[in-house]
């Protein structure tokens, strides 16, 4: 329940469409903690409002315009936040790159461009938000539901994603620079020009996923799900594929040499022109698959004592 006071005169503010008043009191009692918990909010304009370290947890800011506003150390743990429009907030003290937002509902939140290092959302549900651009450095989204969320050009180095669901996101041109997606469902995701180096893909499901020319070179794909992905020319050296399944995958043209396919399921897999060289292939299935113009220079297919 909020604090009777804070609420009256944040909606006197909102009320004649100016914060500055709202501001003035904040500044003039800085060692007031904001209690707006579980207020109605949904809708309105706090653009420039001063929310700092505010306690927003269970409030509705459904639609509401926070861009520019300050919520710099604010509680937002389970506050509906869907629809609201976050362009431009300042995230600018070390207490708010740090936000604890675990279980936050954030479906379809406007938060492009926003700064969301190191702050925890895992387990919160991102249904479609829009977070194009945004800096997500080390930021904890792990079991976050992030399916159909816009990550186009999002920094996301070092992020933690294991088990996220980002069916059908956005991650075009996206930073997933030694990124944790161990188990993560990118079934579906729109995945051109990413960047994956030292990424962890171990078990994600990548079922379809368009890799076209992706550079997964010594990416660790172990046990992931690549069935009828598009891996045309891409750079799979030293990747590790143990157990992969690629099952109907298209790799015309791309570049396994070294990598490591032990018992990996290729079964009817497209692999003309590839380059297998020097791959491990140790009780790998290749029942059907296309192997037109492959180079297979010293593959191992068998364990040393079995040669």
């Amino acid at each position: 329940m909020s604090n009777e006071e804070h609420l009256a005169r944040l909606k006197e503010s909102l009320e004649k469409q100016d914060m500055s008043g709202w501001n003035s009191w904040c500044e003039e009692h800085r060692e007031v903690e904001l209690d707006l918990r579980g207020a109605e909010l949904s809708g309105m304009n706090l653009r420039g409002a001063n929310l700092l370290r505010a306690d927003l947890s269970g409030a509705n800011l459904f639609r509401a315009d926070l861009s520019a506003s300050n919520l710099s150390g604010a509680d937002l743990t389970e506050a509906d936040l869907s629809g609201a429009d976050f362009y431009g907030p300042s995230w600018f003290s070390e207490k708010s790159m740090q936000a604890e937002l675990p279980g936050a509902r954030l479906s379809g939140t406007k938060l492009r461009g926003a700064d969301l290092s190191g702050a925890r959302l895992y387990y919160c549900t991102l249904i479609g938000a829009d977070l194009s651009g945004a800096r997500l450095y080390g930021t904890k989204l792990h079991g976050a539901d992030l399916c159909y969320a816009d990550l186009s050009n999002a920094k996301l180095c070092g992020a933690m994603l294991s088990r996220a669901n980002l069916y059908a996101a956005k991650l075009s041109g996206a930073d997933l620079s030694d990124a944790e997606l161990t188990g993560a469902k990118l079934y579906g995701a729109k995945l051109y020009g990413a960047t994956w180096s030292g990424v962890n893909l171990s078990h994600a499901d990548l079922c379809g996923a368009d890799l076209f020319a992706a550079n997964l070179a010594s990416v660790k794909l172990c046990g992931a799900d690549l069935t009828r992905a598009n891996l045309v020319g891409a750079d799979l050296t030293r990747a590790d594929l143990t157990k992969a399944n690629l099952g109907n995958a298209e790799l015309t043209n791309a570049d396994l040499s070294g990598a490591d396919l032990t018992q990996a399921d290729l079964g009817n897999a497209n692999l003309t022109n590839a380059n297998l060289s020097f791959a491990i292939l140790t009780g790998a299935n290749l029942k059907f698959a296309n192997l037109t113009g492959t180079d297979q220079t010293d593959t191992i297919k068998s364990k040393p004592d079995e040669a």
